[in-house]
């Protein structure tokens, strides 16, 4: 029992902040050894050809605000494609976009999901070089630029950018814990980069190298985590570049935002099962080894782990009067307690942040087993109706 108390324990902790640490680790030593990795600095006219790709779904509240944050990036003219795509879309997004003609437009009338949507998009794009961004996200100016200076670098087969989300002093549970968690997410793949790659990139904003494409299944729910896995299992790596960045706002509220998050976990769960190659130590090595500690423990294991953990933590302290397994279910219990808390001030909407991080830590873990289940009773689409957005 205490064997699989402190093996829970440790994956826990292993999965959520120990890799983070070993990660550093490893990046300090990798300097030692080959110094560190240099961003690389490219002549403007040097910079490859580049479509940008955006996919909007009934967007007519937000479109033309994304449309003049997208017409004021910097990118050679000459070299810079824009593209947005609004198949199945019924509002005004298309006609508001047909507006603007130095912009290109794709639309049908059926709605195939969004990776239906890209696919169709990417089958008639020529240029060396793809972004993707979401379309409710803002981009900064130097975005393109920051991210299409990679591709010098012939090892690097995709970029991911930063997504940013914006929390205001008083944020409830969404805000305070979504941009907390990305935050520390930020932090980990500017780690994983320079150990060796990003794994898997988030559809807010990410490039790849247009031959390197490879379609996924029109099921697929996390399709911008696949076609970014897809490129490192090549032999590319995915860099990351804080410089281009993505901002949007959160979710409306904690339960848009576990709506999101449910889409996610059965997303990773079938991305696991989809990508099982990359579990194989012998043949990706590093890349492996980072997919799993960074992706495959949160996305299957380390949640049942929090609970057996409690409740294993319980029992022991039934039996063993040793004052440390006491200590350790206090501390169980406070944090939890400290969760519950953040959720009965949510509801007051009494803002706490402090408290807003063990609630949103909660809720992402249940999510991940809500995800679990869900997948496997093949109850999520690929289509599926967004979170609402503050």
């Amino acid at each position: 029992m205490k064997f699989a108390f402190w093996s829970s324990l440790f994956i826990v902790f292993y999965t959520f902040a120990g890799y983070g640490i070993l990660l550093y680790l490893l990046v300090r030593i990798r300097r030692i050894i080959k110094g560190k990795r240099n961003v690389p600095q490219v002549a403007i006219d040097q910079l490859p050809t580049c479509t940008l790709v955006v996919a909007a779904y009934n967007e007519e509240e937000f479109i033309r605000e994304k449309i003049i944050n997208t017409l004021e990036l910097c990118y050679p003219e000459e070299k810079l494609n824009i593209l947005f795509i609004t198949d199945g879309s019924s509002d005004r997004t298309p006609d508001i976009i047909a507006e603007y003609p130095q912009l290109l437009l794709l639309h049908q009338p059926q709605r195939n999901g969004k990776i239906a949507a890209v696919h169709r998009a990417v089958g008639q794009i020529r240029s060396e070089v793809i972004v993707f961004t979401d379309a409710n996200t803002l981009l900064n100016k130097e975005a393109l630029v920051n991210i299409c200076r990679h591709y010098s670098d012939n090892t690097v087969g995709a970029i991911a950018g930063e997504k940013r989300v914006l929390s205001e002093k008083q944020a409830d549970a969404s805000s305070a814990g979504e941009g907390f968690y990305w935050k520390y997410e930020s932090a980990l793949k500017k780690l994983d980069a320079e150990l060796y790659s990003v794994v898997g990139a988030a559809g807010e904003l990410f490039s790849i190298r247009r031959h390197l494409y490879k379609a996924v299944g029109g099921n697929a729910i996390l399709d911008d985590f696949m076609l970014s896995m897809q490129i490192a299992a090549q032999g590319y790596r995915i860099v990351y570049e804080p410089n281009a960045y993505a901002t949007e706002t959160a979710s409306a509220n904690v339960s848009e935002e576990l709506k999101r998050k449910i889409r996610i976990a059965a997303g990773g769960i079938q991305s696991i099962l989809w990508l099982k190659p990359l579990l194989n130590f012998f043949k990706y090595g590093t890349l492996s080894f980072q997919y799993i500690s960074h992706r495959v423990l949160r996305w299957t294991i380390t949640p049942v782990l929090l609970i057996l953990a409690l409740l294993l933590n319980v029992a022991i302290v039934a039996i063993d009067t040793e004052m440390s397994y006491s200590l350790l279910l206090i501390a169980q219990l406070l944090f939890y307690f400290l969760a519950f808390l953040g959720f009965l001030l949510e509801k007051k909407q009494l803002r706490i942040k402090v408290l807003f991080i063990p609630y949103y830590f909660c809720v992402m873990n249940y999510a991940v087993l809500a995800g679990i289940i869900r997948y496997y009773r093949k109850q999520q689409s690929a289509t599926w109706e967004k979170a609402k957005r503050k």
